[in-house]
């Protein structure tokens, strides 16, 4: 792939140094050599060359895209409304910044928004967790990474959305904070438990919010502390670079229970996670406040296990427990603990960003396996019910509204026919029904893709910000890194920001073409991959 980048001598070119000192591309096993410093290439052995070329005029911080590589674009859908007012934004590493707040491959990330922001990209997320900057010890803040990437980002002139994460990851290994870990293990009722007794120790129960576990503060004045701390040490930023702030509401920073704790590719639709001895003891209040007692001594019995299709067993089946007294007794109070977290979290944050400018966010998994099953379990283990022919997603909307938070939803990209049918999975409509749930309470939406490319995942996205009905205004792509700038993804995605982002050359730019400047990053022979970011 060769880049191409024209403009008028005062435009903003980013010159091709970038490419060979910053970027850090390896072919195989051997570096590009210095002979044409100028010069990086993409090139596999099934591809023809390709060339991007961005005008850049200095009257508008707009960018064109073209590529040409003899193939064409894929034609446009008919437009339901433009996409010239979405804001686009892709998502950095996960381990952006190391739990010694150092910023791994910040050349290379620098490289990356660079290129970005020559595409027409708005901005960038960056995931900020807890266990890296509270590492050690309550109030002990540490920013100074996060710090250098808000520096990097503002330099570069890319907009700054700020994920703030309570929660920990599997891959990359981000844990909580060291603190949080050796209260757990004297304290384990502080994690999430399964019936099993087995933890997830990524993230702290809803039992615990206003329970006064963490050194004797509770989780929610514990989360007040970390977003005060880090209104102040960007307080620069805020409101300019940075424009908005992603709370974290549990697992992966969705809405959500740990319903699948160890493989999500297991074929069942997860497991209820009441059985920590906080969650125990609100059941069992619960079940005596409503005149049930013996309701109160654990979870339904009769739920399948991780590895078991939900009609397995009797709970999920049509006329099972679900759709007993008991099962409205119990998965109204699962249920109710998750939107109390909601308002809980998001109430924090928006005290504590009042006034400061930004949008305030939170995000829902799109949990569309089992979708088509009267019971909808992967939704009912990780939270999700209401009962009286209310809707559950409008429950939840409700609570973003009150709090007048946008609602983050993923699996733009995602098609029902790509699922597998065993799964009576539908993506599709469950993204639809969320929709709707915000609309009639008035909650702006943010879309994000899924986590891995999937087959026409791009013309998907744009199908779904096209929708008049949800009215989309910012889509965050998910997420920079050694796959996203491989040559086919990377030649993919460009051809979805130029679709977005349908410009004329200015008059001034159409004048200045015959002396305009060129930088190429193009190529030579190889395997290309991203070593860095």
């Amino acid at each position: 792939m060769e880049v191409s980048v024209m403009g008028n001598p005062q435009a903003r070119i980013f010159r091709a140094e970038l490419a060979y000192r910053q970027l850090g591309f390896r072919f195989g096993s051997e570096v590009i050599s210095g002979e044409s410093r100028n010069r990086v290439s993409f090139w596999s052995q099934s591809s023809k060359w390709k060339e991007i070329g961005i005008r850049c005029s200095p009257s508008s911080v707009k960018c064109q895209a073209i590529v040409s590589d003899q193939v064409p674009f894929p034609k446009s859908t008919p437009k339901s409304r433009s996409l010239e007012s979405v804001k686009l934004f892709v998502g950095l590493p996960l381990d952006t910044v190391s739990d010694c707040n150092n910023v791994n491959h910040m050349k290379a990330i620098t490289a990356g928004l660079k290129a970005l922001k020559l595409l027409g990209v708005e901005g960038i997320e960056l995931p900020i967790f807890w266990g890296v900057v509270e590492k050690e010890a309550a109030g002990k803040y540490e920013w100074s990474g996060y710090l250098a990437v808000a520096e990097i980002v503002k330099k570069v002139g890319l907009k700054l959305h700020a994920s703030l994460s309570f929660h920990g990851s599997k891959h990359p290994e981000i844990s909580l904070p060291d603190w949080v870990a050796k209260i757990g293990e004297a304290e384990p009722g502080i994690y999430f438990t399964d019936r099993y007794g087995q933890q997830y120790k990524d993230c702290l129960s809803f039992a615990v919010d206003d329970v006064p576990v963490l050194d004797g503060k509770t989780p929610m004045e514990v989360y007040r502390g970390f977003c005060e701390s880090f209104k102040w040490v960007f307080s620069d930023y805020i409101g300019n670079t940075i424009t908005g702030i992603t709370l974290g509401l549990g697992p992966d920073g969705e809405l959500r229970y740990p319903s699948n704790q160890h493989d999500t590719k297991l074929s069942g639709a997860g497991e209820f996670q009441c059985y920590d001895k906080h969650m125990l003891s609100a059941l069992k209040q619960y079940a005596e406040s409503t005149g049930n007692p013996l309701w109160g001594l654990g979870g339904p019995h009769d739920a399948p296990a991780y590895d078991q299709q939900p009609h397995s067993s009797s709970f999920f089946s049509d006329g099972g427990s679900w759709e007993s007294q008991y099962g409205d007794f119990f998965l109204s109070w699962y249920s109710s603990l998750l939107t109390s977290h909601a308002d809980r979290v998001l109430s924090v944050a928006s005290s504590a960003f009042s006034g400061s400018g930004v949008s305030l966010c939170g995000k829902l998994p799109l949990l569309h396996q089992w979708h088509k099953l009267r019971s909808q379990p992967s939704e009912l283990t990780a939270g999700f019910y209401s009962s009286s022919g209310q809707d559950r997603y409008e429950t939840i909307a409700e609570i973003f509204a009150k709090n007048s938070c946008r609602m983050i939803i993923p699996g733009m990209d995602l098609y029902d026919e790509h699922q597998s049918p065993e799964t009576l999975s539908s993506p599709e409509t469950l993204l639809s029904h969320i929709k709707t749930s915000c609309k009639k309470q008035g909650v702006a939406i943010s879309g994000q893709n899924s986590s891995a490319p999937v087959p026409g995942g791009f013309e998907r996205i744009t199908a779904n910000l096209k929708d008049e009905n949800a009215g989309i205004d910012l889509f965050t792509y998910q997420r920079m890194g050694a796959l996203f700038f491989s040559p086919e993804h990377f030649h993919a995605f460009t051809v979805f920001v130029r679709n977005m982002n349908q410009f004329e050359l200015s008059s001034e730019d159409q004048a200045a073409k015959h002396e305009a400047e060129t930088v190429t990053i193009g190529s030579g022979s190889g395997a290309a991959s991203l070593q860095a970011a």
